[in-house]
Order: C-alpha cells, then structure tokens, then sequence
C-alpha cells in the first residue's frame, strides 16, 4: 500500500505537469482509495510529497478530473493538520471560481472542500501571553467572495427537491455554517447577503429530509445569536416552520436540537408572539404533561427547557396578553396548576410565568381576586426552612408585582402577606433579600397602618439597618434605604421614627440623600423632613454625626441638582432649625449666600420656597 502510494505521488508529479487526463484519473482513484483506507498517514504523505501546490493548477472547469482533485482536497482537509496547508498552497482562489460551475458533482465536492477547509481553520499565535486566532481559511473564502455565491446556488436551487440536489444543498449549508461558526462579522455579512430567508425557505420545502433539516437547524442556532439576525428572522415564518417540525419530532435529541433555535429567537417580542400563533404553547405544555413524573435525566432537562421556554414566550407584552386571556385561558390555567405542584422547576416556572402575568393592573386585579396570592403564599410556606432559593425568589417576584395595583395592596396585607414574606427575613440570599424588600416596599406604599406596623418591628427594621451597608449587593443596599424611607414617609408615626433612630437608621437616611438616583435621594430628603418634624430631639445627635447640614448645604450650592432635590432641601433645612445645634450649624455655613441665588430659579415651586427659606433664615438671624 505505502509504496503504491509513493509510485502514484511520483506519477501525479509528472502526470499534473502533462495532463495526461487517463493518468491524473487514475492517479487520482488511487489517492481516493488510500485516503478511504487510512485518510490520516495519506494526508501526511500527500503534504510531505508537495503535491497540493501542484492541486491549484488541476482545479479548472474544463478538465473531467476536477470534481475528483476536489474530493482529495476535501478529505485530507478532514485532517486539522492539512486545513492551513490547504490555504498555503493558494487552493481557496482556484475552488471559489468552481463555486460558478454548472456540473452538480464538482459543486457537491468543492463545496465539501471548501467546507472542510473552514472548519475550525484557526491558527493560534500568542502574542505576550494572549492568544490571538487567525481564520486563515475563512479569510481566504470571504477574500475570494464564497459565501455570496453559494447563498446564490441556495436561492436558486432551493425549490428542487431531487435526492442529489437536496444532498449538495446540505453541503452548501454545511460550507457556509462552517465558514461563519463563532464568527460574529462573518455571521453578520452572511445575514446582510441575506441567508436567513433563504434558509427558512429551504426548512419549508425539505422538512422530510433529516441531513438538510438538521443543518439548517445548526445554522439557525449560530445566527440566532447575533442580535441583527432577529428582525430579519421576525420578517420571514420561521416560526410556523419550527413549529410544524418540532410537532413531528419524537426523538429528544432533534427536539433539543430545535429548541436550541428556539430559545435565542424567544428573546425577540416579534417572534414570541409568532411562536404563540404558531401554536409553540401547545407543544410545551404536552412536554411538561408528559415529563413531569419521568425521573430520566433527559426528561428531566426537557422539562426544564420546556417549562423555561413557556416563562420566556411570556415576557413579550402581546404574547403575555395573548395567552392570559381575559385570566380564562388555557395555558393560563395550566399554569397555576404548575404552584402547588411537587415538581421544583414546575414551581419555579409557575411563579415565574404569573410575576410575568402581573405586569398591568387588570391582570394583577383579576389574580388576586381570584385567589393567587393564598397559592403563592402556600409555596413560599413550603420553601421557608432550607427551601429553593429561585422558587423563593420566583414567588417573591410575583407577590411584589401583584402589590403594584392600590386596589391590591389592602386585599394583600388582609389576606397576610407581610407575615408570609417575614418569614425569608434569615435569608442570607441576595436575589432573595431584593425582592422581601422590594415586596414590603410595595405592600406600605400609601398604606399607614401597614407601614406603622412594619416600622415598629424592631427585628425588620434592625435587618433593614443591617442590609443597608451590603456594600457587596448594591440592589439590597438600595432597596433596604428605600424601604426604611417608606415605613417614615407612609406611617408618618413618631413611633417608627424612634424604632428606625434606635436602630442606628438615621446615618443611612442622610447618605441616601446623596444618592445618584434622584428617586432615592427625594425619598431619604421628605423622609428626613417628617423625622425633623415628628421627632428632631430625638434624631438631633444622629443628624449632627451623619453631617446633614453639610450634605444639605452641598445639594442647594450644586448646580446639577434636581429642582425636587433642591426644594425638598429648603424645606429640610426650615424643619432643622428648631434645634439649636443644627440650626448654629446652617449658620456658619452661609446658607443664606446660596438660597437667596436660588429665588431666580427657574422651577417657580423652588423660586418660592428659596424666599421664604430665606426670610426663615433671615428672621432668625
């Protein structure tokens, strides 16, 4: 074999200079059959001989030969070693031209080479310690203009469905995913030359062919990715398409494989609500029917992939709509039935889809009227001693969007939501902590006795304290000031000012007046007021240490401060000044030079309060 193999390197030499067409083929029969037999020491002695620069001069459209000097170039280029050879020898130019070939068989293997070649064709240089890959055989395709030709053959062979066309079709689809894979300004100019219509098209028309249905598959996944590739996914009936494959799917694999596609189009709101026409719904919620009692691994991720797939389709505002219908729908039912399951990611998915459900108030009214929260509240029951964390925070989030309707809140603190919810204050869980807070921020808003009742708490209120210096969790930080600000802005109780002043509170008011949210800093600023108002003496020695007047001083001499930040300021500074300490303190810091600029301001409400400010200031002096 080894030494036929040489004797017919040696004969290629002479014959690829004379052309000899029956020599080269038989030549060329024999280099077949070796590669056949052992591709990888073949390749090795093909690169050792030098013959691939002498393949470029054979690859011409006249010659009966050149489909076969094609198929050799497309299996040694199996082999990762002979891939940049392959470039090196200057084969893309020469294959690139056949790409314009009217016969089937040398399209077929070209593309096969040219396929082959652009797989994975990196090479590694390391530059100081960093890795940097250079596509080398994908340059020299893009540089020779590959793809659009080949996209060409696609659009205009896309409607034959013969055997031998379907088969260089999905070669053609292989070559242009190989040329592209993780390749995101390829991708992109695959997408502007306009593949992804043409694709869905080919999906259509050759759904009973699994070679071509599976590439295009893997070439959606690789575009889908890519954020420009939606709008033109969005304007063609990709989803229709996926949906009519997925149905016919029986085998897990091929089911994975489409909602691999499936997942990254969800994101886009366009096509959640095509998928949800399409009839996508339908299909998730018999997976989750059929799986949920399998106790097999691949049933399991099945599930989980479904039942995420079903959370992510309701995020789309239409198609969140759609499917809620009226809160009489199918799917909608379906869903609640998921809460009180035993299932932890149907737990998880069913809290997921009703937060996703509570985002208007009609829904949200309509929920809690109709007995959602006393469901949510029996899950969190179950997941309160080392329970799961994301159905925790699943349930949570649904609570705090069900509390955003004012007609919900009351219904919501009767039916004992704040005790359901106190029950995570433990939790030493961030996500988890976020949404307690965010969920009892919601609950008090306008609701005094609610908000009386929490500040009072001095366990709640100590945490809150706690919470507010989680430097490491900016959210928790911040929901937790935010909160201690409303239990005083809602309640406006002297009790809960003494609870919050005990507890050590105050200093986080005064630095959430500093915020970079000017939400936050206007709650800290009104709830600083009604302390100064209700309870100076109290608060006194506390304001003193955190700087107040300084602070207050600061936000009126700022120009990039807010009109409300500035009123609010004034009206703070006016409350201070029934405490001898403070008030010695506007003094010194010549608050009179920056509040009398401020009567020329151009927001009417701060021009007013900065003259009577001013005339406090003035009177006093």
């Amino acid at each position: 074999m080894a030494d036929n193999l040489s004797d017919t390197l040696k004969k290629l030499k002479i014959t690829a200079v004379d052309r000899t067409e029956d020599s080269l083929e038989g030549c060329l029969d024999c280099l077949l059959q070796a590669l056949a037999q052992n591709n990888m020491e073949t390749s090795e002695k093909i690169q050792g001989s030098g013959i691939l620069q002498l393949f470029a001069s054979l690859l011409i459209p006249q010659s009966s030969c050149t489909a076969k000097v094609a198929n050799v170039i497309a299996e040694v280029a199996k082999n990762e070693f002979m891939r940049i050879p392959c470039v090196d020898a200057g084969l893309i130019s020469p294959l690139v031209q056949l790409l314009n070939s009217k016969d089937q068989e040398v399209l077929l293997q070209t593309g096969r080479a040219l396929g082959n070649i652009c797989y994975d064709s990196r090479v590694s240089l390391i530059f100081k310690e960093v890795v940097v890959y250079q596509d080398e055989g994908r340059s020299a395709v893009d540089q020779a203009g590959g793809a659009q030709i080949v996209i060409d053959h696609l659009r205009s062979l896309c409607s034959i469905t013969d055997p031998a066309n379907e088969k260089l079709l999905t070669v053609f689809c292989g070559m242009l995913m190989n040329y592209s894979n993780e390749n995101d300004s390829l991708q992109a100019q695959l997408i502007n030359m306009g593949v992804i219509p043409t694709l869905v098209k080919l999906l259509g028309i050759h759904c009973q062919n699994a070679a071509l249905t599976e590439m295009c598959l893997v070439a959606f996944g690789n575009l889908a990715e890519l954020e420009s590739s939606k709008e033109q996914f969005a304007s063609t009936n990709i989803a229709e398409e996926l949906v009519k494959l997925f149905k016919k799917q029986i085998e897990h694999d091929k089911r994975e494989m489409i909602f691999e596609v499936l997942a990254p189009l969800a994101e886009n709101d366009a096509i959640k609500l095509q998928l949800v026409e399409a009839g996508l719904v339908e299909c998730l919620l018999e997976i989750v029917q059929q799986k949920v009692d399998s106790d097999k691994e691949d049933d399991i991720a099945e599930l989980k992939t479904a039942s995420d797939l079903m959370v992510l389709l309701l995020l789309g505002d239409e198609s969140m709509q759609k499917l809620f219908e009226g809160g009489k729908g199918n799917v909608f039912q379906r869903v609640l039935s998921w809460i009180p399951s035993n299932n932890h990611q149907l737990q998880l998915a069913g809290a997921l889809a009703i937060a996703n459900f509570a985002r208007n108030d009609g829904n949200c009214i309509h929920m809690v009227d109709n007995g959602i929260v006393e469901k949510l509240m029996d899950l969190l029951d179950r997941h309160v001693e080392d329970g799961n964390v994301t159905v925790q925070h699943a349930a949570l989030s649904a609570l705090r969007n069900l509390a955003i309707p004012v007609v919900n809140k009351a219904k919501m603190l009767s039916a004992g939501v704040t005790e359901a919810v106190l029950k995570f204050l433990k939790s030493e869980m961030p996500p988890v902590q976020f949404k307690l807070l965010g969920t009892l921020r919601m609950l008090i808003d306008a609701q005094a006795e609610a908000a009386e009742q929490l500040g009072k708490n001095v366990k709640l209120v100590e945490r809150l304290v706690e919470w507010c210096e989680a430097k490491d969790h900016a959210g928790v930080m911040g929901e937790s000031n935010r909160l201690l600000s409303a239990l005083i802005r809602h309640s406006k109780s002297k009790d809960v000012i003494k609870t919050i002043v005990q507890s050590g509170g105050i200093k986080h008011l005064v630095t959430m007046a500093t915020s970079e949210h000017v939400i936050m800093q206007n709650e800290a600023l009104v709830a600083l007021a009604l302390i100064a108002a209700l309870e100076l003496g109290t608060a006194e020695k506390d304001l003193e240490n955190a700087k107040l007047v300084q602070i207050l001083h600061r936000l009126l001499a700022d120009e990039r401060s807010a009109p409300e930040i500035k009123y609010n300021s004034m009206v703070l500074i006016c409350a201070l000044m029934g405490s001898e300490s403070l008030y010695k303190e506007v003094q010194d810091l010549a608050f009179l030079d920056v509040v009398s600029k401020l009567r020329s301001h151009e927001n009417k409400s701060v021009a007013q309060q900065a003259s009577l400010t001013e005339q406090r200031l003035t009177v006093d002096s």
